[in-house]
């Protein structure tokens, strides 16, 4: 069993070495270090680790997202 500490610097590794490739797994392991986490307290120490891993994220899946726009040839 981890401690509320390891479970944070996990949470903190996984910010940090995350990738592109590898996001959706590294968010999903530090959602369930998350939820093991017994009170609100302990969870708030890993907030900014946690919005920063959710944006990365959203940039990155927004950056490779096909454009679904085409251009309308102007008359």
């Amino acid at each position: 069993m981890l401690t509320i500490d390891e479970k944070l610097a996990e949470i903190r590794r996984l910010y940090f070495s995350t990738t592109r490739e590898t996001i959706q797994a590294d968010l999903a392991k530090a959602l369930d270090l998350l939820k093991s986490m017994s009170s609100e307290e302990e969870r708030e120490r890993a907030t900014v680790y946690m919005e920063g891993l959710a944006q990365m994220r959203s940039d990155w899946a927004r950056k490779s997202a096909p454009r679904s726009r085409k251009r309308r040839a102007r008359n």
